[in-house]
């Protein structure tokens, strides 16, 4: 059957804004706190904003360029900016909607009032103009618009006033200007308030109340808030830098400059100031969004955090200890037998120690580490410059490019290197991508290597609200491959001969589309066959394409895609024994397993890539086998019970709309929370047996580096 149908597929930018859906029914869930709600009104804006940023300013810059390519879906790059264009539209009519008709309404039941200028109190309105005068008066820097003044040069994403303004002592036609919202005083401003409430206004009501100080011997006729987004994907030469660090400097200054892409303006805006911004942008009707409301929506993160109102949030889940390290050193932990941690349900506390103990182990000789995207205060990086002073050889792979955190890894790139570590900034061509760890230690049979794997990034922050998988091991093969990477990744090794990782860009493709094609023969074999893959993307049209011959030979394929899937389930012949699912709840769905039944002896494997051609084609990335009987088992059952949930899962529709389980009749399963009282109970019955074990067990390791009572 020919597969390269445009109907069997999606196109990917219309899939990722169905993705941004799923994360705004959260917003709009009413069975959720309202300030939870309201973190996901910021998150379904903040995600709009790097969509615009880097997809939408790359099909603009195609079309510039007259580019006549179609994609799988068979849309071309017109007709995708139109698609694009009408859904946004639409969904900035829900995001306005909910938070209008339903978030601030909720909030008012709960006695926190955004206030207009003009609702203000005797005392409220003392304290705004004091706070006017003292604070936001001496910032504001009013821009005036004239022939020797043009058109100021704003930064992304900054808000903005624009002034028409008549001279009240002159028939001189009328005046522009432009003023920016300071971003250095809060943009939501706390006022006095009754016992038992509280009361805000926002910054830009403010200064549009008290424009006119600024703007002596006019009349203000007119006065409107506007946003400008632009293209921020860095371009960077990599064949021709001479040095990639200063490249990357240099290209982030120039991010806030890009060009225009997205013109958000309130809907009081004048038609003259309207015209005006879109002949000094460049862009057309399809490129502006009205918005009856407060102007970006990225505020709502920081409010919903507001201190004193636990209430109003879902109660917190502490990350809890990993039983296989409760009360014991973290080598001795390893070494009694291959460990996995599922992230954020058991505390990402382990990885940090696994790195800050071998800093100040006196028998670690050498650390490294791959670093994509960290904290800004990263206990890891700090326990690798702390190995380092303490003159063990360290190794780190600082992925200069990993977008929009260039600049934070270019920090602790210097500081890296001037503790004395060995810093690689990335290979031409290919972000590194893989989440790796190697630290080789002097023990009392030899040297001994120890590995850490994850699905994740080594970033202590977002451990706590990504779901994310880690995987500890001593064993020699294992540790030999991960050798073998670090010396590919710093030196110029080729090798040929891997014992458990598939790597990409040499090998990962070749190893999922054997598995896949593996489990087609089986099908057609009569054999046991499936496929379960769970991954944040899938994209890759020759994986796509696999999965679907497979399921023409009867292969049942389950998928938990958490964003964008190009795949189309349910075509008739073609994708019949296909579901994809996609889970948005409270933590980020971030890890990556695939399963392959292979005949009733299951071969799973965790991956840091996607099922995307940048993943397996233009990044370093690493897959590796759980093959530990127990170890596998939980895997399967963490796949499981993620596919039972009936309160978050989502199941895609032949039309790319996803829709919630029907609960009726069926139990009430959602999957975070049976997964984090899981990890709760399983760290209190750690904890309970170490305190009652009186007589503790020496143990020696078999070849396997499994553990043999003696």
């Amino acid at each position: 059957m020919e597969l390269h149908n445009p109907h069997y597929y999606f196109n990917r930018e219309q899939s990722w804004l169905e993705f941004n859906l799923r994360v705004l029914e959260e917003a709009q869930d009413k069975t959720n706190p309202i300030l939870e709600r309201i973190k996901f009104l910021a998150i379904t804006a903040s995600n709009l904003d790097e969509f615009y940023m880097v997809r939408v300013s790359n099909l603009m810059e195609l079309d510039w360029a007259g580019a006549s390519v179609k994609d799988h879906a068979g849309l071309s790059v017109k007709e995708q900016l139109a698609v694009i264009s009408k859904m946004a539209h639409e969904m900035y009519a829900q995001l306005y909607s909910c938070l209008n008709r339903s978030i601030l309404p909720g909030l008012e039941k709960e006695n926190l009032s955004f206030l207009d200028f003009d609702q203000l109190d005797e005392e409220q309105s003392a304290f705004v103009e004091n706070y006017f005068t003292s604070t936001v008066y001496p910032i504001l820097t009013p821009m005036a618009i004239d022939q020797s003044r043009p058109f100021p040069l704003l930064n992304n994403k900054s808000l903005n006033l624009i002034i028409e303004l008549k001279n009240r002592e002159s028939e001189a036609e009328n005046a522009l200007a432009v003023m920016q919202v300071p971003t250095v005083i809060p943009r939501i401003l706390s006022l006095p308030s009754t016992p038992g409430g509280r009361r805000f206004i926002m910054l830009e009501d403010i200064i549009k109340a008290y424009a006119d100080r600024l703007f002596t011997g006019h009349t203000i006729l007119s006065l409107a808030l506007f946003r400008i987004t632009r293209n921020s994907d860095l371009e960077i030469d990599e064949e021709d830098a001479e040095d990639l660090l200063n490249e990357i400097e240099q290209s982030i200054k120039q991010r806030k400059w890009g060009d225009p892409v997205r013109l958000e303006i309130e809907k009081t805006m004048a038609k003259s100031s309207r015209l005006f911004l879109m002949k000094q942008f460049e862009l057309d009707e399809n490129d502006i969004f009205e918005v009856g409301g407060i102007l970006d929506l990225t505020v709502w993160m920081g409010f919903s955090s507001l201190p004193g109102y636990d209430f109003l949030r879902n109660p917190p889940l502490p990350p809890q200890p990993s039983p296989a390290f409760i009360d014991r050193d973290i080598f001795s932990a390893i070494r009694a037998g291959d460990i996995l941690v599922h992230h954020p349900y058991e505390s990402f506390d382990c990885v940090v120690d696994f790195v800050r103990l071998a800093a100040a182990d006196p028998n670690v000789l050498a650390i490294k580490q791959t670093l994509y995207r960290v904290s800004g205060q990263s206990p890891i990086v700090n326990a690798l410059i702390a190995a380092a002073e303490n003159g063990k050889q360290v190794t780190v792979m600082v992925e200069l490019k990993a977008r929009f955190d260039e600049e934070n890894n270019i920090n602790w790139a210097k500081k890296l290197e001037k503790s004395g570590c060995h810093v690689v900034y990335g290979l031409v061509g290919l972000k590194t991508h893989c989440k790796t760890c190697l630290v080789v230690r002097k023990e009392d049979d030899g040297i001994r290597r120890y590995v850490h794997l994850g699905t994740g990034n080594y970033n202590d922050n977002t451990a706590k609200i990504y779901t994310d998988l880690g995987y500890f091991t001593c064993k020699e093969t294992f540790a030999q491959d991960v050798s073998a990477l670090f010396n590919l990744i710093t030196g110029y090794s080729d090798n040929k001969n891997w014992n458990k990782l598939s790597v990409a860009p040499l090998s990962l493709r070749e190893t999922f589309l054997r598995y896949i094609k593996n489990e087609e023969k089986n099908a057609l074999d009569g054999k046991d066959a499936g496929i379960v893959a769970k991954m944040n993307s899938l994209v890759d049209m020759e994986i796509i394409q696999a999965l679907y011959k497979a399921s023409m030979a009867g292969v049942r394929i389950k998928l938990l895609v958490r964003g964008i899937c190009c795949l189309r389930s349910g075509v008739p012949g073609v994708s019949d024994n296909i579901i994809v699912t996609s889970i948005v709840d409270r933590f980020l769905e971030h890890s990556r397993i695939y399963y392959f039944e292979n005949a009733g002896n299951p071969k799973i494997f965790l991956s840091s890539a996607d099922w995307m051609p940048r993943n397996l084609d233009h990044r370093v990335e690493v897959a590796f086998p759980i093959e530990k009987k127990e170890l596998k088992k939980r895997l399967i059952e963490i796949l499981d019970l993620s596919l039972s949930d009936t309160i978050k899962l989502r199941i895609q529709k032949p039309n790319g709309t996803y829709e919630k389980v029907d609960r009726r009749g069926k139990e009430h399963i959602q999957s975070q929370l049976i997964f984090y009282n899981m990890a709760r109970q399983a760290a209190e019955d750690a904890q309970g047996a170490e305190n009652s074990q009186l007589f503790k067990p020496i143990y020696k390791e078999d070849e396997d580096g499994e553990t043999e009572g003696l």
